[in-house]
């Protein structure tokens, strides 16, 4: 197999969001609102458990009221503001107002940090006449963070879950992706961190290659071996 072209998720693969005490304390200190430590702590232990933070921990429990809106979040912009917002609500913050303020926060560049080689290997793969693509679910639009922190520079086309309101791993995002970027799924190579959403590569006959969801710290190189995949 000849690889072509490279398809990378994007939560957990190009980037990962900030934790959930300094997403909150992000909102609180925009809002002017000051809160006793101990209480900044119960918070954000609560946010924490209710999943709340895209990209972020998965919900402990999905309240039954929000099962079907959290099963589908990433096919729209509503329903993905609707999902998050809805677990955020489980807590009962100091000001309503902050539910929505902590989602709008975690589509800005500042709440998101990529990992340390994903510039160096993107910028490699295109030098090697590779076409790179993103495919990700997501409730919004991803490449003004990437373009902030010089990623989004080296992607030749991006396919987004809500714009197609379509999630992986059907399938049919992983044609659109592979049609994007010019290329038969037998010659694409899919990077992701999911099994699940980003594995569904393998049903169009993608490679599949993981990385590992975990802090930017502790992942300095994890998309290198990408290179030595491609050859």
């Amino acid at each position: 197999m000849t690889i072509k072209g490279v398809l990378f998720d994007f939560s957990g693969t190009l980037c990962r969001i900030e934790p959930v005490g300094d997403w909150l304390d992000a909102v609180l200190d925009e809002a002017g609102i000051r809160l006793p430590d101990d209480e900044l702590r119960r918070y954000t232990e609560e946010l924490e458990a209710t999943g709340a933070l895209p990209g972020g921990p998965a919900p402990q429990q999905v309240p039954p009221h929000l099962a079907e809106l959290w099963a589908t979040r990433d096919e729209s912009a509503e329903r993905h503001r609707a999902a998050y917002t809805g677990l955020s609500r489980q807590v009962a913050l100091p000001d309503p107002a902050l539910h929505d303020a902590l989602y709008d926060r975690h589509r800005t560049p500042a709440a998101w940090h990529p990992y340390p080689d994903a510039a160096e290997v993107l910028s490699g793969l295109r030098g090697r006449g590779i076409s790179t693509g993103l495919i990700s679910n997501i409730g919004w639009d991803p490449r003004p963070v990437l373009d902030a922190h010089g990623i989004g520079a080296h992607l030749d086309a991006a396919v987004l879950s809500y714009e197609h309101e379509i999630q992986k791993p059907d399938p049919r995002l992983f044609r659109i992706a592979c049609e994007a970027i010019g290329h038969d799924p037998r010659d694409v190579l899919m990077v992701g961190d999911d099994r699940s959403a980003d594995g569904g590569a393998l049903d169009v006959g993608c490679a599949v290659h993981f990385v590992d969801h975990v802090p930017v710290a502790d992942r300095p190189d994890g998309l290198r071996p990408v290179l030595d995949l491609v050859g």
